[in-house]
């Protein structure tokens, strides 16, 4: 289906809907739907479903077809650098952190509690381990023969992408996961690791931002859309990963400063049966 065609020229958006993606899409919902439906009454220490979770980990899902089933990924991957930078946003601050909590503490302990899988999620779910992975295919993704690389080449594009989901939902885990054998971090130390986490794609969208020539070849030579010129396109792109991501982390990070505040005033007014529900909500203990 052509939305708009020859503008300046160019056929620029053909949109048509992507079958690896309705696929991928499909599965995670399907999974996700048997799991609490079907494994659920299985398990003996199952606790419920909320239906915020259930209405988080959909929206997870749709954030990543709107990532890579719309035009957001036909422009990113053929005219504009700004979309390419907030399709990066979108599979990587977006959809995981939804994906994560969307999920209960339950189905988390199910899949990663086992006794041959919880030690190695313990190394790999260490927050040192979940900062320097994600960080290095941060870095990784965005150098110019990299990206250039990837995007003339379908499959490498591909596997990135996936690298990049995959260290995401890493990443997120101290802050938004857990269940009793892999807690999330504490606030201040979620605090403290949004935080650092904040820091370096800064530094990457400066790069891109101040940069007075265009950084990446592939989008030089592409046909120009809207009027924007290559260098424009790449400042806009640095300013979408800088204000955006930044404002994303530390809007979590007020979060957590404000559950950590009413936390302690919690405390010091001595223990409520309350508190203990919303823990066990949090961690989809509580019984129906």
């Amino acid at each position: 289906m052509t939305l708009f065609e020859n503008i300046g020229g160019v056929e620029w958006l053909d949109w048509h809907l992507h079958a690896d993606v309705v696929f991928l899409c499909a599965t995670l919902i399907g999974a996700y739907l048997y799991s609490i439906n079907v494994l659920r009454p299985r398990l003996s220490d199952a606790g419920r479903v909320r239906g915020t979770q259930v209405v988080l980990y959909l929206l997870g899902v749709f954030t990543i077809f709107v990532a890579t089933g719309t035009p957001v990924h036909d422009l990113s991957e053929q005219y504009l650098l700004l979309m390419h930078m907030l399709q990066h946003l979108l599979l990587t601050l977006v959809a995981p952190p939804l994906l994560i909590a969307g999920v209960p503490g339950w189905l988390w302990e199910a899949m990663l509690g086992g006794r041959r899988v919880l030690p190695i999620a313990k190394v790999v779910l260490h927050p040192l381990v979940t900062f320097g992975v994600f960080n290095f295919l941060v870095v990784v993704t965005h150098l110019p023969s990299v990206m250039d690389y990837g995007l003339q080449h379908h499959l490498f594009h591909f596997i990135l992408h996936a690298a990049l989901v995959g260290s995401a939902l890493m990443m997120w885990w101290p802050v938004v996961g857990g269940f009793p054998a892999l807690p999330r971090l504490t606030y201040p130390y979620q605090m403290a690791y949004l935080f650092v986490q904040s820091i370096l794609p800064a530094v990457i969208a400066a790069f891109i931002t101040f940069s007075r020539t265009a950084a990446y070849d592939f989008y030089e030579q592409a046909p120009r859309v809207w009027g924007i010129s290559a260098v424009e396109d790449q400042q806009i792109a640095g300013g979408i990963m800088k204000l955006s991501g930044t404002l994303i982390l530390w809007s979590f990070i007020g979060v957590a400063f404000f559950r950590w505040y009413a936390k302690e005033e919690a405390e010091a007014k001595g223990p409520a049966w309350s508190n203990v529900e919303e823990e066990l909500r949090e961690l989809g203990l509580e019984k129906r």
